[in-house]
């Protein structure tokens, strides 16, 4: 399959205009107290187009196009989609801005991205002219509330052709464990790809062209939606529906409103949902399927039954251009199953020497497209990074570091991020399946997993845990009470080296944009989280369970 035949990702939207110009591109569900759109906000795929080319009036004016970058710090304004694709449509590759990003972050990506111009909304407005001025190249920044109707010029003309399937569209910077972040060069071939393949999985994804209405509560800055929900509805002719962020509280009421036939998440998200009281429109919504990564087997099912849907689990990186899913029936539900590889992706699961592992043993998952074209429609490589690109890429497939297990029928399962991986005296301890048992407890709101120092074991199990009821945990008494039947709790369910040897109980846990926990952020870098006030010690109580003779 060749998603490069789409050309441009301007010229899908012409084609979109011109088939389904009528139809609803665009909405924003109503929230009452937000600064923009409070009352909602809809726009119609010709709508789309006519503000498009506004916009590329201005930038074409003002001489960008080929080989310049735009970096726009904009907070979720659905007007973003108007500047995205007037800047496609001449070449300029976006440089979206995380808006949970201070001055310092915001500087390396706008100075690593070489950015041409920052489009900034009002009230970041001088945290980037701070930023413009500490870089000290002379960076024009102008406003996304109010957008100019004549820009200033770059500094550097324009590259000579014209945009096509290998145009940059977007370099998106992906969260790393260390260091700064990485700049992922995504193309026009690269969107087109996502979607495409999203599009035609079939199964449970069953899309229907010009008449789904699908609702992504995660950033557009992000991967999950930029480069999968943006695409697919793009192609498809459907309609986006994104609130500003994600609210648990009006999450049912959202999804009435706005008619949403199709639902996309992270995991995170079905575990809060079930926490909340029952309610009526919780079964009045007309949501078909939703597409998840990383829901909770102990929670599938329960969330399936109780809301109605089919939850389809799923799994993708930012670099990949493709995904995987466990979209047709029998789902493995009740597993960590994330499918089987499709016409647009080969995978396999293979040791630190990239030899295929045994089934049912785990190893790295290793994808590409195909032995002829190994990188068709992946990212184009790490910016100013040549040497990750090729180590990521050696022996002709991508390593995506996570583990993972496949089976005999060639369904694989997911066990955690390569990086979330605890090594306990030569045991390796996937932090995710920890996560699972202690959420499911009821006196746990969420808990994220992480590897502490050990002298003797190299590392130990800590959970980071936020109580659902704060009288649980108001004094040393109950919090080592707690502790203890949480630990119980793990132990009575999971080998003995899985228990957490250490709990600390915390009043709440970094969280980024996409809604994932920020692990590398839950304690200041060369903190040593033994060391933190209330940690709790367990390690005694982790014994070798006693296995009967028979």
């Amino acid at each position: 399959m060749d998603a490069s035949k789409y050309g441009t990702l301007y010229q899908s939207l012409q084609r979109t205009a011109e088939k389904f110009g009528d139809r609803p591109a665009y909405v924003v569900p109503p929230l009452a107290g937000r600064t923009y759109h409070p009352d909602g906000w809809q726009v119609s795929w010709a709508e789309t187009l006519a503000a498009v080319e506004e916009k590329k009036r201005i930038y074409a004016q003002a001489g960008y196009g080929l080989g310049h970058r735009v970096a726009i710090l904009f907070e979720q304004r659905p007007e973003f989609f108007f500047h995205y694709y007037a800047l496609n449509s001449l070449g300029v590759g976006i440089v979206p801005i995380n808006p949970d990003y201070r001055v310092d972050e915001i500087r390396y990506v706008v100075e690593h991205s070489e950015a041409s111009l920052a489009l900034c909304v009002d009230h970041r407005l001088n945290e980037m002219n701070v930023v413009a001025e500490q870089i000290g190249n002379g960076l024009p920044v102008v406003s996304f509330d109010n957008f100019p109707a004549v820009l200033p010029s770059p500094k550097t003309p324009a590259q000579s052709g014209t945009p096509g399937p290998e145009t940059e569209a977007a370099l998106l910077y992906t969260s790393g464990t260390t260091g700064r972040p990485k700049g992922c060069i995504l193309t026009n071939e690269y969107f087109h790809t996502f979607g495409a393949c999203y599009l035609s999985l079939g199964g449970r994804l069953d899309f229907r062209e010009g008449r789904e209405r699908l609702y992504n509560p995660l950033p557009l800055h992000h991967a999950n939606c930029l480069s999968i929900s943006v695409p697919a509805m793009l192609l498809n002719g459907g309609c986006l529906i994104f609130p500003d962020r994600f609210h648990a509280s009006t999450w049912w009421q959202d999804l009435v409103a706005t008619r949403a036939t199709a639902v996309q998440f992270q995991g995170i998200i079905p575990n809060i949902l079930l926490k909340l009281p029952v309610c009526a429109q919780e079964r009045e919504h007309q949501v078909r399927f939703a597409l998840c990564a990383g829901v909770e087997p102990s929670q599938h099912e329960v969330f399936e039954k109780r809301f109605g849907f089919p939850v389809v689990e799923m799994w993708a990186m930012t670099e990949t251009g493709r995904l995987i899913s466990d979209n047709h029936e029998p789902r493995s539900i009740h597993t960590r199953a994330f499918g089987r590889p499709n016409p647009w992706i080969e995978a396999r699961a293979v040791d630190e020497s990239d030899r295929d592992v045994p089934a049912n043993v785990p190893g790295q998952l290793i994808i590409r497209h195909s032995e002829a074209t190994p990188r068709k429609g992946f990212f184009s490589g790490y910016l100013k990074n040549e040497q990750a690109t090729e180590e990521a890429w050696r022996n002709g497939w991508f390593h995506t570091g996570d583990a993972v297990v496949r089976d005999e029928s060639g369904m694989f399962y997911f066990v955690d991020r390569k990086k979330n991986i605890i090594r306990r005296s030569g045991e390796n301890i996937a932090a995710a399946e920890i996560e699972a048992c202690i959420t499911s407890h009821d006196k746990v709101k969420q808990v994220a997993v992480i590897a502490a120092p050990d002298e003797v074991r190299e590392e130990e199990v800590m959970a980071c845990v936020i109580a659902k009821s704060p009288d649980d945990v108001t004094d040393a008494t109950e919090r080592e009470a707690l502790a203890g039947e949480l630990f119980d709790w793990c132990y009575e369910r999971m080998a003995y080296f899985k228990a957490p040897g250490w709990i600390l109980f915390v009043d709440s846990l970094p969280m980024g944009t996409s809604a994932k926990v920020q692990k590398i952020h839950i304690f200041p870098a060369g903190t040593d989280p033994r060391q933190q006030p209330g940690a709790i010690d367990l390690r005694k109580r982790k014994k070798q369970k006693q296995t009967a003779t028979h």
